[in-house]
């Protein structure tokens, strides 16, 4: 079984384990260290991955959201079981696994399903970005054509993490801001629905998996400093004709 292949038959095992305990009453949930909330199914999703890539590809390292893990050189598996987990545990559809493989630290495979919404997109590099609705026929992303701001649509997640200045000044510069969130941002990009999202704080697994996507559909996906985002643990991901003017307004120059 090649590597795109494994990713979505550990993206159906995923969705079945996360579907069964969406909106259930009995959904348990604790607050991690660093306040934010995890489920069970977060940890039943990721252990269920572990055990199935243990067998699948015994000599690739995994890191994973909920038990850790470093990515180093080689091939690595980068798992977040449920992106998105404070709209899970209050019933919000808007949540996706996210399933990439990096080889040498750059993502080269990448699997986003939102099983909740009845989507999936995937990208190998090479060969292109798609995507698809409720298992139908495929359909390849394409990034927009949009090429100035001021007709521009801009997705994030929320205002936490912003400099005000940089803030209000790519929300004034835009045509268009609305709050789609999380993974669904940087996929609306990668279909060409949305010109721009931004995130100031990320971590390795928030964006693995959505390079190939953004990339292999003709999008960029950078830091803010404009190095690779992977480093620099943020993201500006954009149709690529907007993207230095995107962090130009980011860095408030």
């Amino acid at each position: 079984m090649n590597d795109l292949a494994l990713a979505h038959r550990l993206a159906d095992a995923a969705d079945a384990l996360s579907m069964a305990r969406f909106r259930q009453a009995d959904l348990v949930v604790t607050t991690k260290p660093d306040m934010t909330p995890v489920s069970d199914a977060d940890q039943a999703v990721e252990r269920a991955l572990r055990e199935a890539l243990a067998v699948q590809r015994p000599d690739d390292t995994l890191v994973g959201e909920e038990y850790g893990g470093s990515m180093g050189t080689g091939r690595s598996w980068v798992i977040d079981p449920i992106d998105g987990t404070k709209n899970y545990v209050r019933g919000v559809p808007v949540w996706a696994t996210l399933i990439a493989l990096a080889v040498d630290g750059d993502p080269v495979v990448g699997v986003v399903s939102a099983p909740a919404l009845g989507r999936r997109w995937w990208a190998q590099v090479g060969e292109g970005s798609w995507r698809s609705e409720l298992g139908g026929t495929p359909i390849r992303n394409r990034v927009s054509a949009v090429a100035e701001l001021a007709d521009a649509s801009l997705s994030y997640s929320d205002t936490e993490g912003w400099q005000q200045q940089s803030w209000l000044g790519l929300r004034e510069a835009v045509w268009r801001s609305r709050a789609y969130g999380d993974f669904w941002s940087h996929m609306l990009v990668a279909e060409g629905c949305v010109d721009i999202t931004a995130e100031p704080q990320l971590n390795l697994w928030d964006m693995a998996a959505l390079l190939p996507v953004v990339t292999e559909a003709g999008g960029a996906m950078t830091a803010w400093d404009g190095g690779a985002a992977l480093i620099g643990m943020n993201a500006v991901t954009t149709n690529g004709l907007l993207h230095e003017a995107v962090l130009a307004q980011v860095r408030h120059e």
